[in-house]
């Protein structure tokens, strides 16, 4: 099973991004179920690696995380532009979640997070072949009004599995975790 550790934004900041998810080529927009912020990628897990890190996340003491979206971006793998994003702030909340969740997958048998954590939930995914150039990404970027600050909290930690279908990636949970205040 593919894994991961996610926070899902209340309904009113999902359905705020799903409106702004048209206008731009080639994009394969999220679904609502879709919308969430990977606070740890797990990646393939059997059930037994899977059971210890959910007794690990069991034991565990979460702070409640608060943010806002905060802008736009991409990422892109060589040179091409694979993923639309929204991004949260403050960050160094989100990121110190984050190094919490990666030692205790290290310590349950997982490799240890090699990418550097952005903090954001992916609006869309671009096939090779319908990749847009940085160009159209900020031409749609600046047509954009700007995202609202207001603040919003994450009250729970969600163990996901991912499988791939033919409209895309289905998330199922498999284990909730409370972030106390």
């Amino acid at each position: 099973m593919r894994l991961f550790l996610a926070l899902v934004p209340p309904p009113a900041v999902r359905e705020h991004l799903l409106s702004r998810m048209h206008g731009l080529a080639g994009a394969r927009w999220q679904s609502d179920a879709q919308l969430h912020v990977t606070a740890r990628f797990i990646g393939d897990a059997d059930r037994h690696t899977a059971d210890a890190l959910m007794l690990a996340l069991g034991t565990e003491r979460f702070g409640r995380i608060d943010a806002r979206l905060e802008d736009f971006g991409w990422f892109d793998r060589r040179g091409r532009i694979d993923h639309l994003w929204a991004g949260l702030a403050p960050r160094d909340p989100l990121a110190a979640l984050h190094a919490k969740l990666d030692r205790l997958c290290v310590r349950c048998g997982f490799e240890p997070e090699g990418r550097r954590y952005v903090p954001h939930v992916t609006l869309a995914r671009f096939a090779r072949s319908a990749a847009p150039d940085s160009a159209q990404i900020a031409a749609w970027m600046a047509a954009q009004p700007a995202l609202p600050r207001d603040a919003f909290h994450f009250d729970e930690l969600v163990l996901m599995e991912s499988l791939m279908g033919r409209e895309g990636s289905v998330y199922t949970p498999m284990a909730h975790f409370r972030l106390r205040g």
